[in-house]
């Protein structure tokens, strides 16, 4: 259902069925995307959880994304730590609002959706119990300190991806890893996108994350 309540940024929340395990999710939707289009992954990744979706504010070209951009490729940083603070202050509005657990949510974005994900990771450590970097770049030249200690997050990128060549994908595993975050790297054979053939071994980081640290 999308919100009614008062909390004015777009988004959709659907509470967890009494069948639900698993971690509730953060959807954050990829350039020209909305808060409906990973709805999908709640099935794949934590099915029956609570899953709380995002629409990004920031319009280019009329497309809605979560940063400014100054070119392909090139953040605005400054505008992308401005949105990453009012994101991880929305979240904590929503999560009291929808009864959410504080810091269980798990970040599930693609595209530039991965790329807020991994810089509300960075600003504010607290506020994810991890996060699934699907077509992910690195967010910052000279991300902040942070301790990521017990944070899982998984990059999963395309061997084929013409935006995000290997090099900045290790870059990214290793800007995280200095920050004590248990990375897994799950490439895939394909270009920019979801690639199917990952999500079950997402699923399963996912869960035993859960088994490991609680939810």
């Amino acid at each position: 259902m999308t919100s009614n309540t008062g909390l004015d940024r777009p988004h959709v929340f659907l509470p967890a069925e009494e069948s639900a395990a698993g971690s509730p999710l953060l959807l954050l939707h990829g350039t020209g995307g909305n808060e409906h289009d990973l709805l999908f992954l709640r099935d794949r990744l934590s099915p029956g959880a609570a899953v709380l979706s995002v629409r990004g504010t920031v319009l280019e070209s009329g497309m809605p994304r979560f940063f400014r951009r100054l070119s392909e490729g090139v953040f605005d940083e400054d505008d992308l730590r401005r949105q990453a603070e009012d994101l991880a202050d929305f979240v904590l509005t929503a999560s009291a609002e929808y009864a959410i657990e504080k810091r269980s949510l798990v970040a599930v974005g693609f595209s530039n959706g991965a790329n807020i994900a991994s810089a509300l990771l960075l600003q504010r450590p607290g506020a994810l119990a991890a996060a699934v970097l699907l077509a992910a770049m690195v967010p910052f030249e000279n991300p902040p300190h942070a301790d990521l200690t017990g944070t899982l997050v998984v990059i999963s990128n395309g061997e084929q991806d013409p935006m995000i060549p290997a090099a900045m994908t290790q870059r990214l595993a290793v800007q995280l890893r200095e920050r004590a975050a248990d990375v897994v790297e799950l490439p895939h054979p394909a270009g920019h996108q979801i690639h199917p053939g990952v999500l079950p071994q997402i699923s399963q980081l996912v869960a035993r994350r859960e088994r490991r640290y609680g939810s």
